[in-house]
């Protein structure tokens, strides 16, 4: 820098100023000090930079799967919410870093802070890290996390009504006049648990019975699910319809029916939860529970944007839309 303030006659700091782009520098000055730079290889050390003004503009995008290690980035819902998140952030010049975390020990998440390479951190699902979200939010600020409200909750959390997307999608089939409804998918994260409940609490509304025999904790990657579901319709269980915890599984379930030799949805109706893009055109296109991601995606930015500003900004949970197609139709 010193050597580029000497070829064009002016301090350091001016040349500082010129290169961050700052307009109290005069452009024909500016543009002359970025030629001067450019041809002689200088370029700006961006880690020192973010060292000495202590901003990064990188946001951290964290993906947790303690509870599901074998789940892919490449999953589905995944690669939808990464990529309306990324468009949300590099509308406000800010650069993305994506995290996937899959062994947690005790401390994983005040590393990642501790090593100050992003400005902000938003976490797509809570996984089983929920005590770990309390105690970190206790003093970071700049998190927010998709995911369920929980009680005792001290994040910033932006998710889906949850439960009732359940009961929406149970209606949806006891209206069809199915009777042997059952579960497909994993209990053990918050946002699951909460659709598990609304698929009981839909139970209830329309005076079935709940049947353990029809909760099947099948995994959220597509390969684990179909040979999990296929070996519960091997089991001679009974059922005439199904709601999966996520379109993937409901896909799975698909597939596993279909090669069972069993017809979507004349003998088992399917009903899935997202709406990703494959949900349209799966054969037949998939019935599912409505999460709107490019408004999720619009909320978690804007709120980390004014945590980052020092401005309060709480919790919202949006409504969900059932979508019939179909596979339940």
């Amino acid at each position: 820098m010193a050597d580029i303030a000497r070829m064009a006659g002016v301090s350091i700091s001016t040349v500082s100023r010129a290169l961050a782009g700052n307009p109290l520098i005069p452009k024909p000055l500016r543009d002359q000090i970025v030629e001067i730079a450019q041809t002689h290889g200088y370029v700006v050390n961006q880690s020192a930079r973010s060292l000495r003004l202590r901003k990064t503009d990188t946001i951290g995008v964290i993906i947790p799967l303690a509870h599901e290690t074998g789940q892919l980035i490449s999953d589905p819902f995944f690669l939808e919410m990464i990529g309306r998140l990324a468009d949300e952030i590099t509308r406000r010049n800010y650069a993305v870093l994506l995290h996937k975390v899959v062994v947690t020990e005790t401390g994983w998440l005040e590393r990642i802070i501790q090593a100050h390479r992003a400005d902000g951190l938003l976490l797509i699902g809570q996984s089983n890290q929920h005590e770990v979200l309390n105690k970190v939010a206790r003093t970071y600020k700049p998190l927010v996390v998709w995911g369920a409200q929980l009680p005792g909750q001290s994040y910033c959390s932006v998710g889906s009504d949850n439960v009732a997307g359940g009961r929406l999608a149970v209606a949806h089939l006891a209206k069809t006049g199915r009777k042997r409804i059952a579960f497909l998918g994993a209990v053990d994260a918050p946002e699951a648990a909460q659709r598990f409940d609304g698929y009981q609490q839909g139970l209830a509304d329309a005076g079935l019975p709940f049947d353990p025999a029809l909760v099947v904790p099948a995994h959220y990657t597509m390969d684990q699910a179909r040979e999990t579901i296929a070996a519960f319709i091997a089991s001679g269980v009974s059922f005439d319809a199904v709601f999966a915890f996520s379109d993937v599984i409901a896909l799975a379930a698909i597939a596993a029916l279909t090669e069972a030799g069993r017809s979507v949805p004349g003998d088992v109706a399917v009903v899935g939860f997202d709406d990703i893009v494959l949900a349209r055109h799966s054969a037949p296109p998939l019935s599912t529970v409505r999460q709107d991601l490019a408004l999720a995606a619009r909320e978690m930015v804007d709120r980390l944007f004014a945590r980052m500003a020092g401005d309060p900004a709480g919790s919202v949970l949006s409504p969900v839309e059932l979508i019939v197609r179909g596979s339940s139709a």
